[in-house]
């Protein structure tokens, strides 16, 4: 049901037939990247964290990225506490492996990580453990409804692309 609530709301720009559908899985980032063919950093990872109220909120980063709790609890005002596999599922609509910002069955506030901005294209998942849509950051931005972009992560600054994609050629990918 997940991955057609997806098509359903890429259906309205016209982009559900850009779902990509695998018949291996795409459940982790790394999965995603040998799936896809792509470097992990450009697999945009959807986190589950609970907000106030017991309201999910939402956080796609870039595949290589981690959440900086410092960097996190200075711009949400409290600590970083994600969300069990049970109440992803019942915030998203979404099981994990597959969870995304798109098609979701409850109204729930989504930022994106400046991580993204690096790439071109990314790869987020649509709402199953093997499916993928190639998107822009602004189209991720876009079609998410995303309130703002934010900086809670580490570990992908400083980080050369060049040297990934070197390192993603020499592996014989």
């Amino acid at each position: 049901m997940s991955l057609e609530s997806v098509k359903a709301h890429f259906k309205q720009y016209d982009r559900e037939k850009d779902v990509m559908e695998f018949e291996s899985l795409s459940a982790t980032v790394e999965q995603a990247a040998d799936t896809i063919g792509t470097i992990p950093a450009r697999i945009a990872k959807t986190l589950s964290f609970r907000g106030e109220d017991d309201k999910a909120i939402l956080v796609v980063a870039a595949g290589d990225a981690k959440i900086d709790n410092k960097k996190f609890r200075h711009t949400f005002g409290f600590k970083a506490r994600m969300l069990g596999a049970k109440e992803v599922l019942e915030q998203t609509g979404h099981a994990v492996g597959g969870v995304c910002p798109f098609g979701l069955k409850n109204e729930l506030d989504i930022y994106l990580d400046i991580s993204l901005k690096r790439f071109e294209t990314l790869f987020p998942a649509c709402g199953s453990t093997n499916s993928a849509i190639e998107l822009t950051y602004g189209e991720i931005f876009n079609y998410s409804s995303a309130l703002d972009w934010i900086d809670v992560c580490k570990g992908w600054e400083g980080t050369e692309l060049k040297e990934k994609v070197a390192a993603l050629s020499n592996d014989g990918r």
